[in-house]
């Protein structure tokens, strides 16, 4: 629930500027002068929250196949205690949060069955994969739950595939080595369900990947980032509307919590021996952005060496002091803590965060040990190099609250989403720019096509825009060129906000591939 002692400075600082346009009519102009440093608005946890660095970091279990190629997976009802004491219902894959990581081979398809045991229907879509679109996770291709009448939106799209209790989804996985993560993707209902605790990780590996020397088993941890707010029985707090999708009006902008979780513990600590990690992030926070740093005990920075984006390996290396990490988005950085002396510890921190969202979690370094691991000069030789002479045609999208159904909500070339239209034509093979339009942070995410970042207001991409992304986060009143080819797959795909309580409200679009 919201904290009821907020001022409205407080609401303008933290509940970003499309937060008070959508309550009350401020224009957008005067709204992005402020300039916050997130968009959505912090809810506050009523339950006794740990000290900082305590609780150990999980790892996700690594699933099992249940024969080649094929893998299952239960959606259920579970408990967990994130929180010391108390128990948090949760939605789960598998009764974890987060789910199972599923590790596959490039070019080795899998078949993962879902089985719906939940109260609602659900879909799945696995994000960065260059999937079939049968099995992307169309957000009307509804699985349902057993004896239930319930087809919600599906009624309203006729191409809509709809079934009961289970679903194959089939991923061929021909692409390049990558952390993708799948969730949720139901029309309307993805950012409650992503916040209960429906997301899960999946890796793709290859031979030249492994061969490159960087660090791996037990040096090479997954770490999803997502917030969350507790009430005082540990039950999740979440501010949805009773009777239709979306939120109660502070949140239009988006729900931040205000405990951090990584790996579904609450700013846990790893032990590390003195050696280079390499550590693959993913923001799977609804609206929340990051700005991670590495920071000894004594203050000294230590370099985040990003060696992958979203859809695998840099070309080469890029060193940042600090790195922005939006929704969805996933870097692929190495630490070494190899100066770091025995006890000492390295606190990740958010430089967007304020009090306790300002701390993420921290590595002790325990041992001494050898490390043969590297970093390559050149890391990938495999990215595609399109230019803008190969682009077919250019578009253009705005992405800005407005109106839909009557209520405040959020558009793309504004529109609401709508499953009969067809926003986007273009031919299998055809080589697009498209210019993205932001009036506050929206992480934009597209579906089957990984892209390069052209430029940014006119100028040349950001140092962390290096490599081949899905997910491109906009900050307030920025403009992104990005260029991309739609090949593997015809069919109809998506491109969204990834601030899922932005995609809830309308601001998804169609992509036909034929």
């Amino acid at each position: 629930m919201p904290d009821q002692g907020l001022t409205r400075r407080q609401v303008l600082g933290i509940g970003g500027a499309l937060g008070l346009v959508a309550a009350t009519g401020l224009s957008t102009a005067a709204a992005l002068a402020r300039r916050p440093p997130v968009t959505g608005a912090e809810l506050r946890s009523a339950a006794p929250l740990p000290p900082p660095f305590q609780v150990p970091l999980p790892i996700p279990p690594v699933l099992r196949p249940a024969g080649p190629g094929r893998y299952e997976i239960t959606q259920r009802e579970a408990s967990a205690e994130i929180l010391p004491g108390l128990r948090t219902p949760l939605w789960t894959y598998e009764g974890t949060f987060p789910g199972p990581t599923i590790e596959s081979r490039r070019g080795h398809p899998v078949t993962v069955t879902h089985r719906n045991e939940l109260p609602v229907p659900t879909v799945v879509h696995l994000h960065g994969g260059r999937t079939p679109a049968d099995s992307d996770g169309y957000p009307t291709d509804l699985v349902l739950p057993r004896s239930t009448m319930h087809t919600g939106h599906a009624m309203h799209d006729p191409r809509a595939v709809v079934t009961e209790l289970t679903r194959d989804y089939t991923f061929p996985l021909d692409q390049r080595p990558a952390l993708l993560w799948y969730h949720d993707h139901r029309m309307d209902y993805t950012a409650p369900a992503i916040w209960r605790g429906l997301a899960g990780l999946h890796i793709v590996r290859d031979d030249a990947e492994e061969s490159l020397g960087l660090p791996a088993g037990s040096r090479e941890l997954p770490l999803m980032i997502a917030d969350r707010a507790f009430a005082a029985d540990g039950s999740l707090i979440y501010p949805a509307l009773p009777d239709r999708p979306g939120v109660t009006e502070e949140y239009l902008a988006g729900v931040l919590g205000d405990v951090i979780l990584v790996n579904g513990a609450p700013w846990p600590v790893h032990e590390v021996d003195a050696a280079r990690y390499r550590l693959r992030v993913l923001n799977a926070s609804n609206a929340r952005h990051y700005e991670l740093e590495a920071v000894t005990d004594n203050g000294r920075r230590l370099d985040l060496v990003q060696v992958g984006a979203d859809q695998g390996l840099l070309a080469a290396p890029v060193t940042h002091s600090a790195l922005p990490v939006a929704p969805a988005e996933r870097y692929d950085v190495i630490v070494d803590f190899a100066g770091v002396p025995v006890g000492g510890r390295v606190l990740i921190r958010n430089r967007l965060g304020v009090g306790r969202t300002r701390d993420v979690m921290a590595f002790r370094v325990v041992r001494r040990a050898t490390d043969d691991s590297r970093i390559p000069g050149v890391l990938s030789a495999d990215l595609p190099a399109w230019q803008r002479s190969d682009a077919a045609r250019v578009r253009e999208f705005a992405f800005r609250a407005g109106r839909t159904h009557g209520r405040h909500g959020w558009l793309i070339g504004g529109l609401p989403f709508d499953p009969a239209r067809s926003d986007v034509v273009t031919e299998l093979g055809d080589v697009e720019v498209w210019r993205l339009v932001a009036d506050v942070h929206h992480p934009v995410h597209l579906h089957l096509a990984g892209f390069r970042v052209l430029s940014r207001g006119g100028r040349p991409p950001l140092p962390h825009d290096a490599g081949l992304k899905d997910t491109v986060s906009l900050r307030p009143g920025e403009s992104v060129e990005i260029i991309t080819r739609f090949d593997g797959y015809r069919g109809r795909y998506l491109f969204h906000c990834h601030n899922a309580e932005h995609e809830d409200m309308g601001m998804m679009a169609n992509l036909e591939i034929i």
